[in-house]
């Protein structure tokens, strides 16, 4: 009788990808990332096993958002004081923290709980063209759609 396979964790082998983000809508990209990163592109997939990817995003401050999104879109934190909320634009976001608007996208549509942290850890997120993991020799990822 055969069983189900279930990865391993020393068993899994990682790739390192690199997408462009340059002319792509906020959602979509985050949500490849976020599978690639999970392993669902892998046919060795195991829920709670972290079989993904390292994926490392360049161009984050041009990454397009549709519609009215730019001007309503409202990204909020709070500082733990009484009245301590702060909202920001995703046009102020994008000029200033690029990265920081991909990487909430792309954490929000991970697992919560310490298995989703280990698979945030492999997003690297830059702002412009250049990236520092050429030692890793990562691949072109060319995105669906």
């Amino acid at each position: 009788m055969r069983t189900t396979y279930m990865a391993k964790t020393g068993e899994v082998e990682r790739k390192w990808y690199v997408v462009d983000a340059q002319g792509q809508t906020l959602g979509r990209l985050a949500s490849e990332v976020a599978s690639i990163l999970r392993g669902k592109n892998k046919p060795q997939y195991t829920p709670h096993i972290d079989t993904g990817d390292n994926v490392i995003i360049i161009n984050a401050e041009k990454i397009e958002l549709t519609g009215k999104k730019l001007r309503d879109k409202m990204y909020y934190s709070h500082s733990q004081y009484p009245g301590g909320l702060k909202e920001t634009r995703a046009s102020e976001m994008r000029a200033r923290k690029p990265e920081r608007m991909l990487e909430l996208a792309i954490k929000g549509m991970l697992p919560k709980g310490p298995l989703g942290r280990k698979q945030a850890k492999k997003l690297h997120v830059y702002a412009g063209p250049e990236h520092n993991h050429q030692a890793q020799q990562p691949e072109k990822y060319e995105l669906r759609g």
